[in-house]
C-alpha cells in the first residue's frame, strides 16, 4: 500500500470517523489509472455531467429484480451478455440483496468484474449514515466486486433536509466520498434521491458531484412544477442526470407499455440517461433494440404519455416516497 493510502487511513476525517490505525480497506491493492476499454456497440451514449466519460444512455440496474434470478450460472450469462453487447454501465448497491434466496448483487457482479474490469463502468452506493459503517460498507463493496477502485460511488437515498444536514456533518458521508474521490477510491462520485425535488437542488448546488439518480417522479405533483426539479440547479454545475423507477409507473397505471415508458423517459428534457433494471437476456435485448433504434417521441405522444402517468405522479402511496423504504430490496 502506497504511503498516502496508508495516511489516509490511520488518519481521521473526524473525532471516530476513522478508527486510527484500522484495517478499513488495507485489503484493497493501490489503485492506478490505467486505460479503459468501454465498448457501446453503437450504443448511443451521453456525458456523465462535467467528466467528460460517456455512458449508454441505458445503465444496467443491477438491484431487486437482478436479484430474484435464481441461478449464479444464468446472472452471470445476463452480465457478460450485457456488456457484450454495448451495456457497460453497471449500477448497484452495498445494501443491493435477496434475503431469500441469500443472493447479494455485488457478489454477483465480483465474478465477472474481476476478469472484465477495463470494461465497466463500475457504480456502487453506500448507504449507512454512521462514518465508521459507512467506511466498512465501502471496504466491503470493494471486496464483493473484487476491485481496487470505483469508477462512481454514489450516496445512497438522501431522502429528507435532516437527512442532507446528517451527511454533511464533519466527517460523515459527504466528506467521505470526497476523501475517496481524492484517494482514487473512485473517481466519480453521485448521489441518489427518491423523493422532493428540493433535496435535489440542495444537493446539486454543493457542486461537488458529478452525478445524480433520481426517481421518475421525484417530484410532488400536488405542490412542485416539473420545470422547477433540481435539474437546472444540476446542470449548472455539471452534475449528470440519470433517471430510475422508470418502469415503475406500470404498478400504477396497469395498461402502460414497458417499451413506451423508457422512450418516454429517453425523450424527457434535463435527464442524460436512464438506469433500468435487469433480470433477463431478453430484457437486454429490448432495451438494446430501444437505443439502437432510438427517435424522441413528438410531443403530442409526449403530452398523451404525460396524462397516462398522472395517476402515477401524483401518488402519494408509491413505496420509495415513505419514510423507512429500502431501495434494491426484493425482501
Amino acid at each position: 500500500m502506497d504511503s498516502s493510502r496508508r495516511k489516509f487511513i490511520k488518519g481521521t476525517l473526524s473525532a471516530g470517523a476513522l478508527l486510527a490505525g484500522s484495517d478499513l480497506l488495507a485489503s484493497c491493492a493501490v489503485f492506478r489509472d490505467t486505460a479503459h476499454a468501454y465498448d457501446a456497440k453503437g450504443l448511443p451514449l451521453s456525458e456523465l455531467g462535467k467528466t467528460g466519460v460517456k455512458v449508454p444512455k441505458i445503465a444496467m440496474g443491477l438491484g431487486s429484480r437482478f436479484c430474484t434470478v435464481k441461478d449464479p450460472e444464468t446472472a452471470c450469462n445476463i452480465l457478460n451478455f450485457g456488456l457484450d453487447n454495448g451495456l457497460y454501465y453497471w449500477d448497484t448497491a452495498a445494501s443491493y440483496e435477496n434475503k431469500e434466496l441469500g443472493i447479494i448483487s455485488e457478489v454477483r457482479l465480483g465474478e465477472v468484474v474481476k476478469t472484465r474490469r477495463k470494461e465497466i463502468f463500475l457504480s456502487t452506493k453506500v448507504n449507512s449514515r454512521n462514518p465508521d459503517e459507512a467506511m466498512r460498507q465501502i471496504e466491503t463493496s470493494l471486496k464483493r466486486l473484487q476491485t481496487d477502485h470505483l469508477d462512481l460511488l454514489n450516496i445512497h437515498s438522501v431522502d429528507s433536509e435532516a437527512d442532507i444536514a446528517k451527511i454533511s456533518e464533519k466527517g460523515n458521508l459527504i466528506d467521505i466520498v470526497q476523501k475517496m474521490k481524492e484517494q482514487k477510491v473512485t473517481r466519480f462520485i453521485g448521489f441518489s434521491c427518491h423523493s422532493k425535488a428540493a433535496l435535489v437542488k440542495l444537493m446539486a448546488e454543493k457542486g461537488i458531484f458529478d452525478n445524480m439518480l433520481v426517481a421518475m417522479n421525484h417530484y410532488n405533483g400536488n405542490t412542485e412544477n416539473r420545470q422547477d426539479t433540481g435539474f437546472a440547479a444540476a446542470k449548472e454545475h455539471g452534475v449528470g442526470i440519470r433517471m430510475i423507477k422508470v418502469i415503475r409507473p406500470r404498478e400504477t397505471v396497469k395498461d402502460l407499455d414497458p417499451q413506451d415508458l423508457i422512450r418516454f423517459a429517453l425523450t424527457l428534457k434535463g435527464p442524460d440517461g436512464i438506469v433500468l433494471g435487469i433480470d433477463s437476456l431478453e430484457v437486454i435485448r429490448s432495451n438494446v433494440d430501444i437505443l439502437k433504434n432510438f427517435r424522441p417521441l413528438d410531443d403530442a405522444r409526449m403530452k398523451e404519455l404525460a396524462y397516462r402517468l398522472q395517476p402515477f405522479y401524483f401518488s402519494r402511496e408509491l413505496p420509495w416516497m415513505q419514510h423507512g423504504y429500502q431501495d434494491g430490496h426484493w425482501v
